[in-house]
């Protein structure tokens, strides 16, 4: 069934437009209720329960309002943590034994943009049925329940401390970071009060940037997404290595002590390589379709299998579910490691590399000059809305043409965009000349045809 409100990522847009819109988020919260409560049937008349936490917007606190407005309603209890970055919401929602967690964020959009994502009782993304089955409720008729079955709302006053307690508990017991100086980029957003206090006690000096959220500053220029910041004060430091998040905490991109950006994709190589070694790897590693080549051929010249997912952390974290592995990643940031926790974690990913460090006694920059990445050159090229360049043939000629000319050390990717008409065309080869010259002429084809 097509989805009317979820997208891959919960429900997300512009605030003040519909659907991130109070009425709507107090009737998403109904919905989602009635579904959980039916489902979640409790023994001696209990209620099922809901954990809410949320990053730093401004709006956070009016469509947490309207939230608990509609799942109280329905006859669910909520509990209420405030600031928390996605992976806490995930992992308290599971340490409570409650039926859902809801996280009311956009991650790494600007302040003006927001979201409602959710996590069912094992702190995974909500299975599609059941995402199906509270889009299905949202536009039935809603009618409270009668006054001795609403719901309760509190707080979860230790709920950071939980948290913090949880991610160190990922590192190994008989490390620490003592002699490591770490700068960490908050982004202004849900990790702000977390991440500090997790890389301190673990022994690291640390000097924190990003942390000062006034509900309008989340991910401005700061985090995952800008690390000019980061790289800055790694060289002003002297540091060791810096530690970017995004505004929900879970990504994760690094700076090495040389102000050099450690991205996705080469932290994804880390983990692998570190874990190959110590024979707790537990199988092939998943990347995306963007994943880069050089990434997918130093890991095969290792013997170690490698998938290539849509984009899309839960498709990544589908595949590693289908095939039984433990690693994966994009680009962009967002890691998974299972054996440490069940959805991607900005946090829990640091301290994973951190560990291959400690343990190894190589550094970031040993490891990555292992890896020869290609460069990627990505187009967007504007279409009419139901072009089908996948079904066109002057297109797949063109693209026939590039493959064969590059052969393995190059690719070609068409990707539509799923919220605009857009065609996005990237070419990858180790030489950037190679890339740029036929990305040009496929896109240049694209454009001819879409237009035709």
């Amino acid at each position: 069934m097509a989805r009317k409100y979820f997208g891959t990522d919960g429900v997300r847009g512009l605030v003040g437009e519909y659907p991130i819109t109070p009425d709507f988020a107090m009737k998403l919260g109904f919905a989602a209720g009635k579904v959980l409560a039916a489902k979640e049937a409790r023994k001696n008349g209990e209620h099922a329960g809901v954990l809410i936490g949320k990053d730093t917007r401004v709006s956070g606190y009016m469509l947490e309002a309207a939230l608990v407005a509609g799942f109280t309603a329905a006859g669910v209890d909520v509990f209420l943590t405030g600031p928390l970055p996605t992976p806490g919401v995930a992992y308290l929602t599971r340490a409570l034994r409650l039926s859902a967690g809801v996280v009311i964020s956009a991650s790494h959009n600007p302040y003006h943009d927001n979201g409602i994502k959710f996590f069912s009782a094992g702190g995974k993304k909500l299975p599609d049925e059941v995402e199906l089955a509270i889009e299905a409720a949202i536009d039935e008729q809603q009618q409270c329940v009668g006054s001795r079955e609403l719901g309760k709302a509190k707080r979860v006053d230790d709920a950071a401390g939980r948290y913090i307690e949880f991610c160190k508990s990922t590192f190994p017991n008989d490390l620490d970071l003592r002699g490591l100086k770490l700068v960490v980029d908050c982004a202004h957003g849900a990790a702000y009060h977390i991440a500090p206090h997790v890389f301190h006690e673990l022994g690291a000096e640390v000097v924190t940037i990003g942390a000062q959220p006034n509900g309008f500053n989340i991910n401005e220029e700061v985090g995952a997404t800008h690390t000019d910041a980061l790289r800055r004060a790694v060289l002003a430091e002297g540091a060791d290595y810096g530690i970017a998040l995004d505004g929900d905490g879970d990504r994760l991109m690094m700076i090495d002590r040389d102000g050099s950006l450690i991205d996705g994709d080469m932290l994804l190589y880390v983990l692998a390589r570190h874990r190959q070694d110590k024979g707790r790897l537990g199988g092939g590693v998943a990347g995306t379709l963007m994943t880069n080549l050089g990434v997918e051929n130093a890991l095969k010249a290792r013997g170690i299998g490698f998938g290539r997912a849509k984009v899309g952390d839960r498709y990544v974290l589908e595949m590693l579910q289908e095939n039984g592995w433990q690693v994966g990643g994009e680009g962009s940031g967002h890691l998974l490691c299972l054996d440490a926790h069940t959805t991607g974690d900005g946090i829990v990913s640091a301290l994973q590399v951190l560990t291959a460090i400690q343990e190894s006694g190589r550094t970031l920059g040993d490891f990555c000059k292992e890896l020869t990445l290609s460069t990627q050159v990505l187009k967007n090229v504007r279409i009419a809305r139901g072009f089908d360049c996948n079904g066109n043939e002057a297109i797949k000629v063109a693209v026939a043409e590039a493959e064969a000319a590059m052969g393995s050390d190059g690719r070609v990717l068409l990707r539509p965009s799923g919220t605009e008409p857009v065609v996005r065309v990237m070419v990858e080869h180790a030489d950037s000349a190679t890339a740029r010259q036929w990305a040009e002429k496929i896109a240049g084809i694209v454009t001819q045809e879409a237009q035709a």
